[in-house]
């Protein structure tokens, strides 16, 4: 089959031929369609410092798929062959305190797919049946492969009451803008989406934003005046993980203020905690998805609005095929996208 793999421990991938993967009993085969491109593939392909911490080569890279359900081990009843499906990155041990309270998102031996074992970018990849997610037939494979960021975005918007609320978003990357467009169709008062790309905020802004600030030319607070926001944002969502964007929005919270942060920053920074304590703000930190809750959410949402499935789909800007997967990362890299998916069908 066709895979994309990091072959040797240095910069680069290699489009390879490698051996079908086998289907164990407790497990599923599924024939990938579609696959998002995510910025740890970025890191991976670059192999930056934590890549080279993490992965052991050779190894086949990828966790965001949509695809059909091709073969299931003799032990599985939850999936059939022929279905439609995503599936959750994380594997769980299911042994550890997290796991045995329900709290699976928070296992502390998690092995990601495409990064701790083979992935997705091939034309098939097995997972264990507890991490499928069967998907409508009718589902869009575009928007079936973003589900894990779709889930990163629903985990952090959901993360606090937002219904009536002003929402401040840093960070207009794909997350962000269907991060934004969850809070809208919760019912948030104002949305406002920070940035410095104007590619990306009119994505933000035709995905439901109510206002959108490039903060290389305005602030946040005129964004505020704008909209008559006599005090500060009642949640915020960080979304990019730049020291900058998180000392702004920081600034612009109201007293009792909550902040979910899902943003995985470069390097430490500060933090004025000054204003944290005495505005009693709360930070909170988001990773993954809440298994299997932010799932169960995400699929009910896109089935009681098509507004929330359009502005989904509306992320994905660039499509290649597997073959042209050089161009799809050279795309992801430019900034000047949303979600970048490659066709393997």
């Amino acid at each position: 089959m066709r895979a994309l793999a990091k072959t040797k421990a240095a910069p680069g991938l290699e489009l390879i031929d490698a051996p079908e993967p086998t289907c164990g009993p407790d497990d599923v085969k599924i024939r990938v369609l579609r696959a998002g491109l995510c910025g740890t593939d970025l890191h991976l392909e670059q192999w930056d410092e934590w890549a080279a911490a993490t992965v052991k080569v050779p190894q086949i890279i990828g966790h965001e798929f949509f695809g059909e359900v091709v073969e299931i081990g003799p032990h599985v009843t939850s999936v059939k062959v022929g279905q439609r499906a995503s599936g959750e990155g994380h594997i769980i041990c299911g042994e550890c305190r997290n796991c045995r309270a329900g709290r699976r998102h928070l296992c502390i031996r998690t092995v990601g797919i495409g990064v701790n074992r083979d992935g997705a970018f091939a034309d098939y990849v097995v997972i264990p049946a507890s991490n499928v997610w069967v998907q409508p037939d009718d589902m869009d494979p575009d928007v079936g492969a973003v589900f894990d960021p779709f889930g990163n975005a629903t985990h952090t918007a959901l993360s606090f009451p937002i219904a009536g609320e002003d929402i401040l978003v840093t960070g207009a990357g794909p997350i962000g803008v269907i991060g934004a467009a969850i809070a809208k169709h919760v019912g948030a008062r104002n949305v406002v989406v920070t940035d410095v790309s104007d590619y990306r905020l009119d994505l933000a802004k035709a995905a439901g934003a109510d206002r959108v600030v490039n903060v290389s030319r305005e602030r946040v607070a005129d964004a505020q005046r704008d909209l008559g926001m006599r005090e500060g944002f009642d949640i915020g969502l960080e979304m990019s993980g730049h020291p900058a964007a998180v000392e702004e929005m920081i600034a612009n919270m109201n007293h009792g203020g909550r902040i979910a942060m899902l943003g995985l920053p470069s390097d430490p920074y500060p933090i004025d905690w000054g204003r944290v304590i005495t505005h009693m703000i709360t930070i909170k930190g988001i990773y993954g998805r809440e298994m299997y809750d932010t799932w169960y959410a995400m699929s009910a949402m896109l089935q009681s609005s098509k507004e929330l499935e359009h502005a989904v789909h509306s992320v994905i800007t660039h499509r290649y095929p597997a073959e042209q997967w050089q161009e799809a990362f050279n795309a992801a890299r430019s900034g000047q996208c949303g979600k970048v998916v490659i066709d393997w069908s």
